[in-house]
């Protein structure tokens, strides 16, 4: 009788090897230093033109513009939070739509999925902006931004999640299957909580994305970072230093996003197929075995008589 063996886990990122490594610091060092000089030069250029004297900065040491600006801030947070359930839960519909063996719901999940990553969100926003309130349809202010955000990032979150599924071995559905598990249970049970685990780096990078096409509010006046930005410079006419401000809090908060994503990529278990670990979980319907196999046993047994 044989015996299975373990699959290592799925990711979607294997290790880079070490010509990559050395590409990948080679590009590092050449892309600090080139922001680096840009960084340097753009000081240069302001200086020369008093942008960086003490009294244009002084204003921003005042406890009421900070807090001016983190209302806007938090604006920004609500509308990607708002963005992020509602199109990730779009997004996870439609990829389960795209692989469906239904020819419609395939079609039209498809067909929705190429359309909306080719549309651009500015398009969606002026729609959403003059085109439906010709109609009767006038939605807040909030709901302007959200709503054609969601159009379009739903896409982007479907195609993630679609190739998580794909990545995973075929052995975890057809293990289920042959435990009795309908195909809508294996979806649910087996496979969609460990693809939606090997994206999650994907999914808060798309959120970094998400969170700087929240600035496209300046468009609908909703309250956001941006927005605020463009009225406190209209008001002070520091307009240089308003806006170094505003982008050093993006900076800051798409910054911590963006090293959440690295650590979740670079977190213990998650390894390519082709990598061999003896502490794997076990798979839905393989049988554990501890130590050699007793083919692997056979094996040493005969070579120990020769």
């Amino acid at each position: 009788m044989s015996t299975s063996t373990h699959e290592a886990p799925v990711s979607l990122y294997d290790e880079p090897g070490p010509r990559a490594r050395r590409a990948i610091r080679l590009w590092s060092v050449v892309a600090v230093v080139v922001v680096a000089l840009v960084i340097v030069l753009a000081g240069l250029q302001f200086g020369s033109h008093g942008q960086l004297d003490a009294d244009r900065w002084t204003p921003f040491l005042s406890a009421g513009i900070w807090q001016y600006l983190l209302i806007g801030l938090w604006g920004t947070i609500q509308a990607a939070a708002l963005v992020a359930v509602l199109g990730g839960a779009f997004g996870l519909v439609l990829a389960l739509g795209r692989l469906s063996r239904n020819p419609v719901i395939h079609g039209v999940s498809t067909a929705y999925i190429e359309i909306a990553r080719t549309i651009p969100v500015l398009l969606l926003i002026y729609l959403m902006l003059f085109g439906l309130p010709q109609l009767g349809l006038n939605f807040p202010l909030l709901w302007k931004l959200v709503i054609p955000l969601t159009i379009a990032n739903a896409a982007a979150f479907a195609e993630i999640i679609r190739a998580g599924i794909l990545g995973l071995p075929a052995g975890q559905s057809e293990a289920a299957l042959s435990l009795g598990l309908s195909r809508g249970q294996t979806m649910r049970l087996v496979v969609l909580p460990q693809a939606l685990r090997f994206v999650t780096p994907s999914l808060v990078t798309q959120l970094v994305s998400l969170v700087k096409d929240t600035s496209l509010g300046y468009i609908v006046a909703f309250t956001e970072l941006l927005y605020r930005g463009q009225v406190l410079a209209a008001y002070n006419h520091f307009l240089i230093p308003t806006f170094i401000v505003v982008t050093l809090i993006y900076l800051v908060f798409n910054g911590a996003l963006s090293t959440l994503a690295s650590r979740l990529r670079r977190r213990p278990g998650k390894r390519s197929l082709a990598e061999p670990t003896s502490g794997a979980a076990p798979i839905v319907g393989v049988p554990v075995t501890d130590g050699p196999t007793r083919s692997a046993r056979s094996r040493s047994a005969r070579n120990a008589k020769e």
